[in-house]
């Protein structure tokens, strides 16, 4: 589609809503003054923007990082967040510098700008597989929690179902149904980021109730003596243990991958030179919740814990008011992921548009064109999560290599590539440890994938 591209006016460098067509890029444009239709917006506030980052970092993936602290121990694994944190400040800002140096306002355009079309089409197609991929795994979660799930000839009740029993509206159909007429598609119609900062706040808010909830009962369980210390450095009594230290790694690496939606956030912001500190604060706050999340988890379920924490909280935790808790727990998490969901299919819609429309008119200003990718984008991810679970092995793969590449691979190469001349020496060693870190995750989360797979399917006919 055809979008303006930012080419920031020197007489008042804090705004970036005058804008020069000399560009297609997938982007929503903070201020349309062809058409006048956000004339009345005067930017994107600092706390919203901090919000909407978050919400897209803070997914699914929060439920497995307590696994993690159990094969690696709380030092190693505490270690690991905060240097990926860092890792990931690194890779946007790498993104952000060459977008500057470019005068482009996204991530296709940066990536057209290095590598021309084809590395535009590129990113374009990774983020589509990766949003695709997770709202549709988030939509299976939502269905798990509230309706509940069978495996193995064993029915695990969701939280309606304990509540009000096996209907009819307590069936998973039903239920995602409800969701999506009611929360996914009315907060789908909003065109700019910043007016989803509301459910963001509350979704990050959510994201503290499940670590408060978790850190109050394992206090209450360590002051009863009913739980013990977790352990701070991982047990290696061989070499094949060691390598289970590798298959954790891949869920730390993309537990940051936000890059798609800094673009977006950037063009709404008020004073766009403030997308730096935006992007620190967000780090700062998911790692804190992350670390938390991580510590508390692994402190209350020790060497019990399960690969999805969400599962250890399907049974009596040994306290009062256990039924209760394990219900707010839930609860909250699904509701989380249902205010995540707008965030990531916002890109999603914009980068689809993009690659199917890349000479049309804005999207914003093209209700209709609006309206249809949206209904089909909807259509197909709730068809996906209801009628093909299975799709959940695929995207294991897909969603591994589209994810390093949205956050370390893409960036790093637009570094080496350098077409403006403004990498320094350390941006691109770090660039080229980047890639071999990213490459190396992505092999070792396949195979672990794959393994894991083949094994199932082995099982089964013994089943």
């Amino acid at each position: 589609m055809t979008i303006v591209s930012i080419s920031p006016d020197e007489s008042n460098g804090q705004r970036r809503g005058k804008r020069i067509l000399d560009e297609t890029v997938p982007l929503l444009p903070s201020k349309q003054e062809e058409t006048g239709e956000f004339d009345e917006f005067n930017g994107a506030s600092f706390a919203g923007a901090v919000f909407n980052l978050s919400t897209t970092i803070v997914g699914a993936g929060i439920m497995s990082l307590p696994a993690t602290m159990k094969v690696l121990g709380l030092v190693p694994g505490i270690l690991l967040i905060v240097f990926f944190a860092f890792f990931t400040e690194q890779s946007i800002d790498m993104l952000i510098r060459s977008s500057r140096a470019g005068k482009t306002v996204s991530y296709g355009g940066v990536m057209g700008d290095a590598f021309g079309k084809t590395g535009k089409v590129l990113i374009q197609l990774c983020i589509i597989v990766n949003n695709v991929g997770v709202l549709i795994v988030y939509m299976i979660i939502i269905g798990d929690v509230l309706s509940g799930t069978s495996s193995s000839g064993y029915h695990h009740s969701g939280v309606l179902e304990g509540w009000f029993g096996q209907h009819w509206w307590t069936s998973r159909f039903v239920i995602l149904l409800v969701s999506m007429l009611a929360v996914f598609a009315p907060l789908a119609c909003f065109k700019r980021v910043d007016s989803l900062r509301y459910t963001s706040a509350l979704s990050v808010a959510l994201a503290v109730v499940f670590v408060v909830i978790t850190a109050g009962i394992a206090v209450v369980k360590l002051l009863a003596g009913s739980i013990a210390m977790p352990k701070l450095f991982p047990d290696v009594p061989d070499l094949a243990s060691v390598w289970n230290f590798f298959t954790v790694v891949p869920i730390i690496v993309t537990a940051y991958i936000c890059h798609y939606n800094v673009h977006p956030i950037e063009n709404e912001l008020d004073d766009p030179s403030q997308i730096k500190p935006v992007v620190r604060t967000s780090l700062a706050l998911c790692s804190t919740v992350y670390i938390t999340t991580s510590f508390f988890g692994f402190l209350l379920f020790g060497e019990s814990t399960l690969d999805d924490v969400l599962a250890n909280f399907d049974s009596n935790l040994g306290i009062p008011y256990s039924s209760v808790l394990n219900d707010a727990v839930r609860v909250s998490y699904a509701v989380h992921l249902m205010l995540v969901f707008p965030m990531i299919f916002h890109a999603l819609r914009v980068n689809v548009d993009g690659l199917l429309f890349a000479s049309a008119s804005p999207l914003a200003s093209d209700n209709r064109r609006f309206a249809i990718i949206t209904v089909v984008l909807l259509s197909i991810i709730f068809l996906a999560a209801n009628f093909i679970p299975s799709i959940w092995d695929a995207f294991q793969f897909t969603g591994a290599t589209a994810a390093v590449c949205i956050g370390f691979i893409f960036p790093a190469a637009i570094t080496l590539r350098d077409p403006h001349g403004i990498a320094t020496k350390w941006g691109k060693i770090l660039a080229v440890f980047m890639i071999i870190l990213a490459v190396l995750s992505n092999a070792i989360a396949i195979y672990s994938d794959a393994y894991a797979l083949f094994k199932k399917t082995d099982a089964s006919p013994e089943s």
